[in-house]
């Protein structure tokens, strides 16, 4: 069974979650390894939605470790690996590990019994719907600048030279696209092959790193890229994943325009609201009618970023450029979303609160690369 030709990316499809950590390390690390290692399988056994987790190492290569674990959901495994608290709890391993690879997937079929104990809270085994994707990964960081510099930190993300789009004979830059919403930065780019070794690409580049060397005076959190550890946890913060991408079946229209719409949640509701997102525009893709030709939903915390691409401007239908279409979905909207840190309060259920909303939430494009454009 696959799902209709839509959904490529989802968090929300309900199947348990398997997470492989791939790793290599450094020449004698290994006990300085091990120790980290339970420290912090102590510490992630006590994480809402955590079943399990396993710590092997190659019967060829001893440098060459994995580790995998289970989760009932994608959602609270998202949640803990976003969190500050795994940016501390994972710091002992960085001065161990050479290199390391995560790869997340959704569990869709087991043989043979489960092996170990599962809580009542996790899903049943059912057989989930497979996903139809067009082999391209989305992802995306986000992170504030101080204000008063935010029309420098836009020119400067607007000029760089773009780097060669061509990764290796199996990845390719397809599409960076920046936008920005008062001094917080959003930069989405969608990949051909593996994403990992794209965005390694892209960092050693002259052009880019130039460009990032000049924005660090301008960044409300410092960094210094030089320092592989500084990097490191600016990235680690940095990242907004994408929870689900989603295209409709039908032509995509001459009109199609690429938007950034912000939505701050209330704290600790925010995968609550990328979920109703993400359910809305499974019902637009669905839609002949709608404006809403695809759309990607990036959450952090409580930052949730919707990318659409729609039919003309977003203002010719607000509900739907919102993603509040259907009975009570305002409300819904309402009852997650910070409206005092977007600048709108009181009920969304009027017509003047929906578009102050979407005038408020409309990030503004910096710039929007395929490519082609390369």
């Amino acid at each position: 069974m696959t799902l209709p030709g839509r959904v490529s990316q989802s968090a929300f499809d309900g199947s348990r979650l398997r997470v492989i950590l791939l790793l290599d390390l450094y020449e004698g690390a290994q006990q300085q390894f091990l120790e980290a290692y339970e420290l912090m399988r102590r510490q992630v056994a006590s994480v809402p939605g955590h079943i399990s987790d396993q710590l092997c190492q190659s019967i060829e290569n001893p440098s060459q470790w994995l580790i995998t674990s289970e989760w009932e959901s994608a959602p609270p495994f998202l949640a803990w690996v976003n969190s500050e608290e795994h940016v501390e709890t994972v710091k002992p391993m960085h001065s161990c590990v050479r290199d390391t690879r995560s790869m997340r997937y959704s569990i869709l079929r087991e043989t043979g019994p489960r092996q170990q104990a599962v809580p009542e809270s996790a899903p049943a085994d059912t057989e989930v719907a497979a996903r139809v994707g067009d082999g391209v990964a989305r992802h995306a960081l986000t992170f504030t600048v101080k204000p008063g510099s935010e029309s420098k930190v836009a020119e400067l993300l607007a000029g760089y030279q773009s780097p060669k789009a061509q990764v290796d004979e199996t990845t390719r830059l397809r599409r960076t696209s920046l936008f920005m919403h008062g001094n917080r930065v959003v930069r989405a780019v969608e990949v051909e092959g593996d994403l990992l070794a794209a965005l390694r690409h892209v960092a050693r580049q002259p052009e880019v790193r130039a460009v990032e060397e000049a924005i660090n005076p301008y960044l409300e959190q410092d960094r210094d890229l030089t320092d592989p550890e500084s990097a490191r946890v600016f990235f680690t913060r940095a990242a907004l994943p994408a929870v689900q991408h989603v295209v409709a079946s039908r032509p995509a229209p001459a009109d199609l325009r690429r938007h950034a719409l912000y939505y701050p949640a209330k704290e600790g509701r925010g995968m609550e609201l990328a979920r109703l997102l993400a359910h809305q525009d499974q019902a637009a893709a669905a839609d002949p009618d709608s404006p809403v030709y695809s759309s990607t939903v990036f959450q952090r915390d409580d930052i949730v970023v919707r990318l659409v691409d729609s039919a003309g401007d977003l203002d010719r239908d607000p509900v739907a450029a919102l993603g509040l279409t259907g009975p009570g979905k305002a409300a819904e909207l309402e009852r997650l979303l910070d409206g005092a840190a977007i600048g709108v309060e009181g009920s969304l259920e009027t017509e003047r609160n929906l578009n102050r909303l979407l005038s408020h939430a409309d990030m503004l494009p910096v710039t929007d690369r395929s490519s082609t454009d390369s």
